[in-house]
């Protein structure tokens, strides 16, 4: 499906006059892939913003538990555009999903999933059968992850679980020792009294 379709939820909940988050053009997509981003977003109530490149457009989920259990609830939200990667600001109070928003972390992922003829199974094909296993390489999070869709239908949910292996370290909770943008090096406090300095 065109990126350019994918995209038009994302767009039709948004007044770009408003918010500056980028509209999103499917040509910027183009050659760019295996990308992942988290952001954290201080909206309504905090939470993270796990996207990965797909088809042209992030794929994207809610996270809204800090636990560092393995296993963390996702929400399926409406696909976002590529320039999205890279958005740290603040969206106003009165737009959809108002509040500060950090790239936490980003970097690559790769694929290792294979059919019986040994070929790897595209991300794509992975998310509609609703179970992705991807490789992580990121400044906070590596390793291997999966997604295990655990409802389906308008509030589809998942499961991001950590795989067990070299990475995996139940002692270690980036979420809560990690704090400051890989973008900026600002913490969410200091984006949002940035934007306040700027009247925004």
């Amino acid at each position: 499906m065109a990126a350019k379709s994918l995209l038009k939820k994302y767009q039709e909940k948004r007044n770009f006059d408003i918010s500056s988050e980028p509209f999103g053009d499917p040509e910027i997509a183009k050659g760019k892939k295996d990308i992942f981003v988290i952001q954290k977003h201080d909206a309504s109530n905090l939470h993270y913003d796990f996207r990965l490149l797909v088809d042209g457009v992030l794929k994207s989920w809610a996270i809204p538990s800090t636990n560092p259990k393995d296993k963390r609830l996702a929400i399926a939200t409406e696909d976002h555009p590529v320039e999205y990667a890279d958005f740290e600001g603040v969206i106003p109070k009165n737009q959809y999903g108002g509040g500060t928003v950090m790239v936490w972390d980003t970097g690559t992922y790769k694929i290792k999933k294979k059919d019986k003829e040994g070929n790897l199974i595209p991300l794509e094909n992975q998310l509609k059968n609703g179970r992705a296993s991807f490789v992580l390489n990121g400044k906070k999070m590596q390793g291997g992850y999966s997604l295990i869709r655990i409802k389906q239908g308008e509030d589809e949910q998942w499961l991001l679980k950590k795989s067990d292996d070299d990475k995996a370290d139940a002692r270690k909770n980036p979420v809560s020792t990690e704090n400051k943008s890989v973008l900026t090096g600002r913490t969410i406090d200091q984006i949002k009294k940035a934007s306040e300095k700027d009247g925004n």
